[in-house]
């Protein structure tokens, strides 16, 4: 019971680090993005770009990692996969700062999906006071359509009806 109570707390110990580096990565990523294609066309350096991807995966063990569960095995190798591809690209680009944004932009799209499912799997990290963290994104924000945004509360309008032939009053249907 006591083993098997470890092994539980060592999971959760193994995801949570893993949650953190990630969330650390995506923030890093999204505080920078402008900045980093600024210095990289001003310095010609791909420091900036590289040190944002910058994880502390890369020191993770399969020691470490087999108290996962195959599926979420998965979910981070892809997730840190998708990262690689971003850190690779970086490291040997030759292209102008467009044309690096323009990739970057892909890139950053499927390192965003690829979080969005290891937080799925794995589940938000918890902060130093032991809350969990929840990050939560407008996805799509509904416009009041321009003629709702006309209409006002009010009573129905009333419409006059001609007369009969021969009579003089009006009626309000």
């Amino acid at each position: 019971m006591a083993r098997r109570k470890q092994a539980d707390e060592t999971t959760a110990r193994v995801r949570n680090l893993i949650a953190l580096d990630a969330a650390h990565i995506m923030r890093r990523l999204e505080a920078r993005r402008a900045e980093m294609f600024v210095l990289f066309s001003r310095l010609r350096s791909r420091e900036p770009m590289l040190s944002t991807l910058a994880t502390r995966y890369s020191s993770a063990t399969f020691h470490d990692l087999v108290h996962l569960p195959a599926r979420e095995q998965s979910v981070v190798d892809h997730f840190y996969e998708c990262l690689d591809s971003l850190r690779w690209y970086f490291t040997y680009t030759e292209d102008m700062p467009s044309t690096a944004q323009q990739t970057f932009n892909t890139l950053h799209r499927r390192l965003e999906e690829a979080h969005r499912l290891l937080v799925t799997t794995l589940g938000h990290p918890v902060t130093p006071d032991g809350v969990t963290i929840v990050e939560g994104e407008v996805l799509r924000r509904a416009e009041p359509a321009p003629e709702a945004a006309l209409v006002r509360a009010s009573p129905p309008r009333r419409r006059r009806v001609a007369p009969p032939a021969g009579s003089t009053n009006t009626t309000d249907e």
